[in-house]
């Protein structure tokens, strides 16, 4: 039986991230909502299109630049189709861009919420005594790792301090503060549960 726990977690934003946007309707800045529409403009071979925010407020509408004045053939035809019928997937992917977004927006308010599929790689045994976590991030968020660690597993994060105080919990990449960033993809959690009381039920929650 293995003394080892593997565990693939799989992260992504519930929660479209949200430019501020001096609103010309409300007269102040508010926070712009991505409404999964595109707007698609043709003017002979050139194409612009926009993904389509409004304001929570009043609905005012703010267009996210996709692209400008690009040759319709330098388009991929099932792109293009895509953003003509407003494909949810795309729309979600560039609604999670938070780096072009602030880009374009400049100000951009994030959310911690983030939703976890789990998927077991391996020694999934009772007798497990180290928990190894393997990190994916669909797309960069704010949430920092021991929020996320500390939320998933059901402990402390002043539990995950002692653990990494005493090298009990190991990180790679590891650098200064590193339980304390925001979680990036392929980050590797290794924790050595050895005599806790409550590592079954650590594991249980790891596997989810």
């Amino acid at each position: 039986m293995s003394s080892t726990l593997s565990v693939r977690w799989t992260i992504a934003p519930a929660i479209a991230p949200r430019p501020l946007i001096n609103c010309n309707r409300c007269g102040g800045v508010r926070p712009y909502q991505c409404s999964e529409k595109f707007r698609v403009n043709a003017n002979g071979k050139r194409i612009d299109v926009w993904l389509i925010y409004r304001c929570t407020a009043c609905e005012n509408s703010w267009n996210f630049g996709i692209f400008e004045r690009r040759n319709r053939k330098d388009i991929e035809p099932a792109l293009l189709r895509a953003l003509e019928s407003n494909d949810p997937a795309l729309a979600r992917r560039h609604a999670f861009d938070v780096v072009a977004l602030r880009g374009r927006a400049g100000r951009v308010e994030e959310f911690p919420d983030v939703s976890v599929r789990k998927q077991v790689l391996g020694g999934a045994g009772e007798e497990a005594t180290t928990l190894e976590l393997r990190l994916g991030v669909e797309t960069p968020i704010s949430l920092r790792l021991d929020r996320l660690l500390a939320g998933e597993l059901g402990i402390s994060r002043s539990r995950l301090q002692r653990w990494e105080e005493r090298k009990r919990l190991k990180i790679d990449p590891h650098g200064a503060r590193a339980v304390r960033k925001p979680v990036w993809n392929g980050v590797a959690v290794d924790i050595d549960l050895t005599g806790e009381a409550d590592c079954n039920a650590i594991l249980s929650a790891a596997r989810g």
